[in-house]
């Protein structure tokens, strides 16, 4: 995990990161979510995730419209494959939920803890 050759990469992505991941992060940040530790732009192999949980093994994607159409399902299908040889799981939500229904997704993410208390977040 967190290849070497990825770190220019990763740091580049959470400088930049997307008006969504900026939102998402806020919710995600300094265990704010039932006490778990989110990392940003984390690596597994050749793919960097958008938010990594290591205690649970749950990454959290954010997608937008690149996430779109046939080829990107494909790459994302391919990527999940990967990431399941790993025991991680991986949970998706467009952009937009993150504005829309903050709640809903942080219920929803909250859910794939195990051995979870009921979802609350500040």
């Amino acid at each position: 995990m967190n290849r070497k050759e990825l770190k220019p990469l990763r740091r580049k992505l959470r400088k930049n990161l997307t008006p969504a991941e900026a939102r998402l992060w806020t919710y995600l940040q300094g265990k704010k979510l039932a006490g778990r530790k989110f990392r940003r732009q984390h690596s597994v192999g050749p793919y960097i995730l958008d938010f990594f949980c290591a205690a649970e093994k749950l990454a959290v994607e954010l997608d937008g419209q690149a996430h779109d159409g046939p080829i990107a399902a494909k790459h994302d299908a391919e990527r999940t494959a990967y990431l399941a040889q790993y025991g991680i799981e991986v949970i998706r939500f467009e952009n937009k939920t993150v504005f829309e229904m903050p709640d809903a997704l942080l219920h929803r993410i909250q859910e794939r803890f195990k051995d979870s208390p009921k979802p609350s977040h500040d």
